[in-house]
């Protein structure tokens, strides 16, 4: 949990320095405007994972914060709004290239992202996590998504399945 916090946290001024830095992507409104909500959602999932490693080790019911969470995800929504309108409007203007496309996709991966930590765990890097998926063929819900589903029904609430149903086993 520490790593993908340090990972994600990590990745933001990586990311950021590569594309501006070293690729030279042009910071136009479409590709800035793909750039932040990628960085955004990449803080958001970082604190996440540090908040999920600190409820771990004080065996807290559920990580700190998750009721900000909720209030966040469809904030998130919003700006992937705000950021689909700068977008469109940008190629609608006539933008094309490295002035709208890297935008266009930095876009796309901070939707992708947002789905992953929010609502379905796209990412599957794990044996436990691509056997399940094989065994099942189903996205499991989010760890996320799991802790704020735990919010919402209260402290005190059992282990949850993978679809966020109580489960009849108990977390250890």
């Amino acid at each position: 949990m520490k790593t993908l916090a340090l990972l994600e946290l990590v990745n933001i001024p990586l990311i950021a320095g590569v594309l501006t830095g070293m690729l030279g992507m042009p910071l136009t409104l479409a590709n800035s405007a793909g750039l932040v909500l990628v960085l955004l959602v990449l803080a958001e999932g970082g604190v996440y994972w540090w908040l999920k490693f600190a409820q771990l080790s004080s065996r807290a019911p559920i990580p700190a914060g998750m009721a900000v969470y909720r209030m966040i995800s469809p904030i998130n929504v919003g700006l992937f709004v705000a950021g689909a309108v700068v977008v469109g409007a940008s190629l609608v203007m006539g933008g094309s290239g490295a002035q709208v496309w890297p935008g266009a996709a930095l876009w796309v991966f901070a939707l992708l992202e947002h789905v992953n930590y929010f609502h379905l765990q796209l990412m599957h890097d794990t044996r436990a996590d691509l056997g399940h998926l094989v065994r099942t063929g189903r996205l499991r819900r989010s760890h996320l998504a799991l802790d704020m589903a735990r919010v919402s029904r209260g402290p005190g609430v059992g282990a949850f399945d993978d679809e966020g149903h109580p489960s009849p086993r108990l977390e250890a």
